[in-house]
């Protein structure tokens, strides 16, 4: 949730957010009169109290008539005190309801627009010139017996797989490998579970306008996580921190997927089963930006070692996900597309999720204060296809990058099974 005394001190900042992520701004005066409603339920409903402690205490002195009629005042006073409390839960009930309805304040920096207007910062490496027709990385890892998306679809549906030989080795290669720098970097290794508690899925803010696209075990009240986000998120929910935080989550995800088609249907590009080793932070709010550089600079060192040209955007206000302020994606240069394609993602939620789940640390004066969190990919199943289309060779064989070879038990290449 957004802080309200930012609200109340700067309400143009938020209209300003709306519209930039292309949302409706009357919800934000909205919630202006309903956090004046519930202040004004509050004052009211704390003086009826404050007069009913004291109208008892004159009760306990009286005598006789004057006793009578003192009850009876009594009973008045109860019954304005009971309707105060009504109003005032309705006045919180609304507020709530409002406060969860807007999305975090978009960084002012971030590019206004929607999902095609986001902004490049840079480009790293240059896309390979072949000299033979280049493959895409669903024919290269059914030759490679890597990839079975046929078996599959036979046993789950459509875009679920399997990863067969070396294909499985590849992806905990590359995991592995992600695992290994997060934890040089000071990052605390998790495995998380899968499942969480509505409260820590809305905690987080993925039950909002993409919530179609989670998959919720009804029976159980229970959500599948897209993200290992969620689980670290809610990991430290109603605590107080004594110090910033790193985790670095490994864990399956799971996703819908129902807005994709085309091309991205094919393969492991968007599927609604992969594994991801996610970053997560907690700091500070005042450290956010600078943590957020950082996370995304551990991304670039985990793109550098897999050897593949990348380029880093700044995504659009309307793009961004509700918790978001601000999110950088790097994609990578995926050759049977002669495209980019996402990667990675880092975002800074400030102290959106924090708020929601009451996660605080204490301040230079020993005060708790709302702590920030940010996140960030640093391995997921989708870079299988970078890896396999930019280092492909004209017989089906793929060169393993040379950081990623002593996880995959020193193998340089990848070749065709016979």
């Amino acid at each position: 949730m957004i802080d309200l005394k930012a609200l109340r001190e700067n309400p143009e900042a938020v209209r300003a957010s709306q519209r930039a992520r292309g949302e409706d701004d009357a919800v934000v005066d909205a919630l202006l009169s309903a956090d004046e409603r519930r202040r004004a339920a509050v004052a009211r409903a704390d003086a009826l109290r404050g007069e009913q402690k004291s109208f008892g205490k004159q009760v306990g002195r009286a005598k006789g008539e004057e006793r009578e009629a003192l009850l009876a005042r009594g009973k008045e006073l109860a019954a304005g005190v009971k309707a105060a409390e009504a109003e005032q839960s309705a006045a919180e009930a609304e507020l709530t309801e409002l406060h969860r309805a807007i999305p975090n304040v978009v960084h002012p920096d971030a590019p206004e627009g929607g999902e095609d207007d986001y902004v490049v910062l840079k480009h790293v490496g240059t896309p390979r010139e072949f000299d033979f027709e280049p493959k895409d990385h669903l024919d290269l890892g059914t030759r490679l017996r890597a990839i079975d998306m046929e078996r599959g679809a036979k046993v789950s549906g459509s875009r679920f797989y399997f990863l067969t030989g070396i294909g499985a080795q590849l992806e905990l290669a590359l995991l592995n490998m992600a695992v290994a720098q997060a934890t040089a970097a000071g990052f605390s290794l998790m495995i998380t579970p899968t499942l969480v508690r509505p409260e820590v899925m809305a905690g987080t803010g993925f039950l909002g306008a993409h919530a179609s696209e989670i998959y919720r075990l009804e029976q159980d009240d229970l959500y599948l996580v897209g993200t290992s986000e969620v689980p670290l998120a809610g990991y430290h929910a109603d605590e107080i921190l004594d110090g910033e935080k790193r985790y670095a989550g490994w864990s399956s995800c799971y996703r819908r997927e129902a807005g994709s088609y085309g091309k991205d249907t094919r393969g492991i590009i968007r599927v609604h089963q992969f594994n991801k080793v996610e970053m997560f932070s907690y700091v500070k709010p005042e450290d956010a930006e600078a943590e957020h550089a950082r996370l995304l600079a551990w991304e670039e060192e985990m793109l550098a070692k897999v050897e593949v040209p990348y380029r880093v955007i700044d995504t659009a206000a309307g793009d961004l996900g509700s918790s978001a302020a601000r999110k950088f994606d790097c994609e990578a240069w995926v050759p049977s597309q002669r495209a980019y394609r996402e990667l990675t993602s880092t975002s800074n939620c400030t102290t959106f999720q924090a708020r929601r789940l009451n996660i605080r640390y204490r301040d230079e004066n020993g005060k708790p204060q709302i702590a920030a969190t940010l996140n960030g990919t640093l391995a997921t199943t989708r870079w299988l296809v970078a890896i396999l289309e930019n280092h492909q060779q004209a017989d089906g064989s793929v060169v393993v990058p040379q950081a990623l070879r002593p996880f995959l038990g020193g193998l340089d290449v990848l070749k065709p099974a016979g």
